[in-house]
């Protein structure tokens, strides 16, 4: 992340219509979130995480965000996390972006595993991580509660391929 970031990021982190796929629910301020640009030491081990701006090459815009959550360096696994602004949706931006984090996850972080957490109505999203070779490991019952009403939600997981 760069402060030049703090705009997109601002409005993605407010949209309500991501909160049920970000467990939050109220919205940053740009002072919370200036600050947390600001404090990130961009080092994984340090802030056991790793979030990473989706930018196009033709003109540097940043269009979404990708992240590693969760990180535990004892056992080299994170959990990936991803978001698309709408107007850039499904045009295979996320799918460059999930393939381009895999192999920096897996090659050079050395990282033996990553999770995803999918409600099963999402379908655009299931098929992404499926596409990108995750592996279905599990049903949540009842995980996500989103706007009166609990959404269950899919376990998706890929390990490191034994030939790296």
């Amino acid at each position: 992340m760069e402060p030049e970031d703090l705009d997109t990021l601002y409005d993605m982190e407010n949209d309500p219509q991501t909160w049920d796929i970000s467990n939050f629910s109220v919205p940053y301020s740009r002072y919370t979130l200036k600050r947390y640009i600001e404090d990130s030491q961009c080092d994984m081990f340090a802030d056991r995480q790793l979030r990473l701006m989706i930018t196009l090459n033709a003109n540097n815009a940043t269009i979404g965000t990708i992240d590693i959550t969760g990180f535990e360096p004892m056992h080299a696994r994170g959990e990936v996390g991803i978001a698309i602004q709408q107007k850039h949706q499904r045009q295979g931006y996320a799918k460059e972006a999930l393939g381009l984090l895999c192999d920096y996850a897996f090659q050079f972080l050395r990282l033996k595993q990553l999770t995803a957490h999918i409600a099963t109505d999402n379908a655009a999203c299931l098929n992404l991580f499926h596409a990108c070779g995750f592996e279905q490991c599990g049903l949540l019952k009842e995980w996500w509660h989103v706007k009166d009403k609990y959404k269950d939600v899919a376990l998706f997981q890929q390990l490191r391929p034994a030939s790296l």
